[in-house]
């Protein structure tokens, strides 16, 4: 939770100050040196993170890498820094070149808001072109921050990171592809599915015809695998009010709105906002949920969010303002029920 919080408040400074942020200098101070810090190391000692890294690179002498971290006299992550305005390229990066002459197995090119970390996964001591783990500091989700945290000085662990990198980076590219499919069949894609129901000539027409009919068939599959979750729930439910009118008045001093209730107030906002203003959408906290209300109306609500308890649900609401809760593993979930949640306002909007 500390992690989390001091990570929200960095990219709120950035947010405010990057446009006053002119040079690579005064990125590193003000974003990556931060960042480095929430990692647990401290900048000023130069037995933990060393500026201006300097090894030997054989007959190319000079060249310096921005920041190297040290655990135990060894360097475990080295570090190269851009502008906040600059676009991340690996290419011509001295990351690769310092890489296989230091002990580390770690790379961190960042520009202060997008960072990517790369290790060897594809050769032994030799840098991977591609990151296996990136994200922009301004826009984070939870399971990113659970990634963010095993780079921390307490938890550290070579093995274990370089265990689950390879993991992270397929499934990045997996789920790149799997959008990009969905947005726009290819024809290998088409085929796949085309030929266990095409008994005729699969000719460019038909690979035409097909890729349509094969991105309304995936989602609708995901629509209704999503509906199905949420009658299923209906069924175990029991309907303990049909009318949201009452209002729980509870002492100030008992309710605790928490990080995560605010994260996820963000993604419903993240949600909503491109049907409705933001301002529109309001949320009240009570010991009992986390309600999200539209025009700050009780017999408006749009969600409520359970996650004080062992288990973490969403309440959504049906037809007849009824709440339904279904279970959910992290607040990343409450982007499955876009449909649901957009379904809703335009509910109240016709009434």
């Amino acid at each position: 939770m500390e992690m989390t919080l001091q990570l929200k408040s960095l990219a709120d400074k950035i947010t405010q100050l990057k446009d006053k942020i002119e040079t690579e200098e005064s990125t590193k101070h003000a974003f990556v040196l931060p960042f480095i810090h929430i990692l647990g190391y401290d900048a000023f000692n130069p037995l933990e993170v060393v500026p201006e890294f300097t090894a030997d690179l054989g007959l190319k002498k000079g060249e310096k890498v921005d920041y190297a971290i040290f655990q135990s006299g060894d360097p475990i992550i080295i570090v190269e820094c851009k502008s906040w305005k600059e676009k991340l390229t690996v290419h011509n990066s001295q990351l690769f070149r310092y890489f296989h002459v230091t002990k580390t197995r770690f790379a961190l090119l960042t520009n202060g808001i997008h960072y990517q970390f790369f290790t060897d996964l594809d050769a032994q001591n030799k840098m991977d072109e591609k990151p296996f783990f990136e994200f922009d500091i301004t826009n984070l989700k939870e399971s990113t921050i659970n990634e963010i945290a095993k780079f921390h000085k307490s938890n550290f662990n070579v093995d274990n990171i370089v265990t689950t990198a390879s993991a992270l980076k397929y499934i990045k590219e997996i789920k790149k592809l799997i959008s990009s499919e969905l947005d726009n069949p290819t024809n290998d894609f088409t085929k796949h599915f085309a030929a266990k129901v095409y008994t005729g000539r699969l000719t460019e027409k038909v690979l035409e015809e097909f890729k349509d009919l094969v991105q309304k068939s995936l989602n609708q599959y995901i629509s209704e695998k999503i509906n199905d979750r949420l009658n299923a729930a209906l069924s175990k439910e029991t309907i303990k009010q049909q009318d949201e009118q009452i209002e729980i008045i509870e002492e100030d001093n008992k309710i605790i709105t928490t990080e995560e209730e605010l994260e996820g107030y963000r993604i419903v906002l993240a949600i909503l906002r491109r049907k409705i203003p933001i301002k529109r959408i309001v949320y009240r906290d009570t010991q009992s949920y986390f309600g999200i209300l539209l025009d700050d109306n009780n017999r408006k609500p749009l969600t409520r969010l359970h996650l004080n308890g062992s288990k973490k649900y969403i309440g959504l609401f049906n037809d007849n303002k009824v709440e339904v809760k279904t279970a959910i593993s992290s607040i990343d979930d409450i982007y499955l029920f876009e449909k649901e949640l957009l379904d809703t306002v335009a509910l109240y909007e016709t009434e």
